[in-house]
């Protein structure tokens, strides 16, 4: 075990409790039909994406990665900071920005490419997997060896590269999914060096999933913008209790969890919203340690003021 591969205590059986209504399974089966051809289209169309130029091709990442969580079923609603079409784009800004949020769910990934759009870190079998192993290395993605510690100092030597050249570099810092509840875990610090290194500011994002009842708000207080992955071995043990009272395990993609059997928990619950929370920007300011760093990404992530909306961010 090293810092790669922490250890949740979220499980399924005990994590993945929805407290509201259910789909039918024909209506269910439809929007995973649809979900998953909506998926497909996209990662079919990378190569053709990218000959786009960067604004144009963020807008449009955006608006796919958007119709793919609302084709699965569920609602988004976007808080926090407003954001413009790129941070960091190649001849606009000198670096690039690295993206770190809470990791509840294989939805994390296309929820915050709906809003930050940017070069994903990935374990590096999935550069193996046919079909989407070659497409996700053309769009970009970071690929790194997680069981290796020896490797830590070329990835984080890989994401600051690509910080300077002006990327947006997306990472879940916990390094295993979590089932939202709790204040979450502790963010590693190992990428945040690379921020560091490279001098770019990092964006902590808060992403949580409820259920919601109908009614003229998604969330009180705040206006409704949009109305609408795969964690390690746990311990064996309840993960901690806490969070919103219509707060929902139904997305939770923790310990063994086959995907197929999440995918289908989704698409069964009704009434699901995800939330996504952008945070003020913290700068990593020359003499910042990684470690002080990391600590400020997580304290804003896991704040109670980071659960509460605030200015709407359109996309």
């Amino acid at each position: 075990m090293n810092g790669w591969l922490p250890v949740a205590r979220c499980t399924p059986q005990d994590c993945a409790a929805h407290p509201g209504t259910r789909r039918g399974p024909l209506p269910a089966a439809v929007l995973l039909a649809a979900g998953c051809l909506l998926t497909l289209l996209g990662v079919m169309c990378v190569p053709a994406v990218l000959l786009l130029r960067a604004s144009r091709r963020d807008r449009l990442i955006r608006r796919w990665a958007y119709a793919v969580v609302r084709a699965f079923g569920v609602r988004v609603l976007v808080t926090g900071e407003p954001v413009g079409d790129r941070a960091g784009v190649r001849g606009e800004s000198p670096v690039g920005e690295l993206v770190v949020a809470n990791h509840v769910s294989w939805l994390d990934i296309p929820l915050v490419a709906a809003v930050l759009p940017g070069r994903m870190l990935a374990k590096k079998e999935i550069r193996d997997w046919p079909v989407l192993g070659p497409l996700a290395a053309i769009g970009g993605t970071l690929f790194i060896e997680r069981d290796r510690l020896r490797s830590l100092p070329q990835a984080v030597s890989a994401v600051a590269q690509a910080l300077r050249a002006g990327s947006r570099v997306v990472v879940f810092p916990e390094g295993t999914t979590r089932c939202g509840r709790g204040p979450g875990g502790r963010f590693g610090p190992a990428v945040f060096q690379a921020a560091i290194d490279a001098g770019a500011s990092v964006r902590p994002v808060r992403l949580g999933y409820r259920v919601t009842r109908r009614g003229p708000a998604l969330t009180a207080g705040a206006p409704a913008v949009r109305a609408g992955p795969r964690g390690d071995r746990s311990a064996g043990r309840p993960c901690p209790s806490g969070g919103h009272g219509d707060h929902t395990g139904a997305v939770a993609f923790v310990g063994d969890d086959p995907l197929a059997a999440s995918l289908w928990r989704v698409v069964t619950a009704a009434g699901l919203t995800a939330e996504v929370r952008v945070l003020p920007p913290v700068p990593a300011a020359p003499g910042t340690g990684r470690g002080a760093l990391a600590r400020a990404a997580q304290k804003a992530v896991a704040s109670d003021s980071a659960k509460r909306p605030a200015v709407s961010v359109h996309q």
